[in-house]
């Protein structure tokens, strides 16, 4: 694999583990949802928030 236009900086490359956020839940939170611009809170997908700025869950039946 090519690393051409990724960034050489040692910091680039740090990868955060994010848990889900419910109470009680230790799953992978892999959806984030920003509370405000410094806040982000985690979840996995069974306890993602069901409206999110107007619109409805990931892998929600329309």
């Amino acid at each position: 694999m090519s690393s051409e236009g990724h960034s050489s900086q040692p910091e680039a490359s740090i990868h955060e583990d994010h848990y889900c956020e419910h109470p009680g839940c230790k799953r992978w939170g892999g959806y984030g949802f920003e509370q405000d611009r410094l806040s982000v809170k985690w979840f996995c997908r069974e306890h993602q928030p069901e409206i999110y700025r107007g619109l409805t869950r990931h892998g929600a039946e329309a």
